[in-house]
């Protein structure tokens, strides 16, 4: 069994002209990492092949098209898990890697850390191939125009991450994110995304990667207590990811998760009114939704 799922974050947005445009990236993205799996290649690969495709998307909440903060700045976070090894890397508060998530590989891969930010990050992150960009890169006037009605109004419609997770066929699996954060954030602040056993995780059970508000996510350790609710209390991966969104509800949070299970089970709660998302498995099912599916 081989699996990828992918998702473009959670959020309360409504049905609109961008969605042909949204479907289609997820699925983009979708193929970018099953050709890894297909071949043989990694579940780490594959998360992060996918997750770059997400990230050259401007509708998304990620690379270019990041959500600003509250001075027109931007700050992009990413992080990846390896389950077979329980090796991560993550980056930190970066403005000049084209792909966050190739400078979280570089992390992973390169350095004795878990976790890098800011110029130290960068450096790192373009010492070892990471392509650099400046900071204008990555804002478009989509996300100037969030950032004024923030301003105006103290209302958000979109939330924060792209994802993915991996299973491949030596039965491994993986997990990561990218963001911008949230729209009219504070400079400096750090969400869930870059937070190992916040909002990504992987181990040899199951790989999570969480979007939605952050700081909440971060409070009940999501992504590790998903996996936890797997191993110790036996849970199937849907009914951990659906108890650790309730736990995250009862703090006032919302937002959704994808996970994966070493069976190739997949779990995509959500309780915003939209995510974006797509999966596939070897056994032929898989899909590509933005809003709730219709039983």
């Amino acid at each position: 069994m081989i699996a990828l799922c992918v998702h473009g974050g959670a959020g309360d947005r409504q049905p609109s002209a961008d969605d042909a445009r949204i479907l289609r990236a997820l699925e983009q993205a979708l193929d970018a990492g099953w050709a890894v799996l297909e071949t043989g290649g990694t579940a780490l690969d594959a998360v992060q092949v996918a997750i770059g495709v997400l990230e050259d998307e401007p509708l998304f909440n990620a690379g270019r098209g990041a959500a600003l903060a509250l001075d027109g700045s931007v700050e992009l976070d990413a992080a990846l898990a390896d389950g077979a090894s329980l090796r991560a890397g993550a980056v930190i508060g970066v403005r000049r890697v084209r792909y966050p998530i190739a400078a979280a590989r570089a992390v992973l891969d390169h350095s004795p850390h878990v976790i890098m930010a800011g110029d130290g990050a960068e450096r790192f992150a373009i010492e070892h191939g990471c392509d650099p960009v400046e900071p204008a890169y990555f804002v478009t006037e989509r996300a100037r125009a969030a950032l004024e009605r923030y301003r105006q109004q103290h209302h958000r419609v979109e939330l924060g991450t792209v994802g993915a997770v991996a299973l491949d066929v030596r039965g491994h699996l993986a997990a990561g994110n990218s963001t911008g954060g949230v729209t009219g954030k504070l400079p400096g602040r750090v969400g869930d995304t870059p937070i190992i056993g916040a909002g990504t995780y992987a181990d040899r059970r199951v790989a999570v990667a969480c979007t939605g508000y952050g700081e909440y996510f971060i409070r009940v350790g999501a992504a590790m207590r998903l996996a936890m609710l797997v191993e110790m209390a036996e849970c199937s991966v849907v009914e951990a990811a659906d108890e650790v969104l309730a736990q995250v509800a009862a703090l006032g949070g919302r937002g959704g998760m994808i996970a994966l299970d070493s069976a190739g089970n997949v779990a995509m709660p959500f309780t915003t009114t939209s995510m974006a998302r797509a999966w596939r498995r070897s056994d032929g099912s898989g899909g590509v939704a933005l809003f709730p599916s219709r039983s």
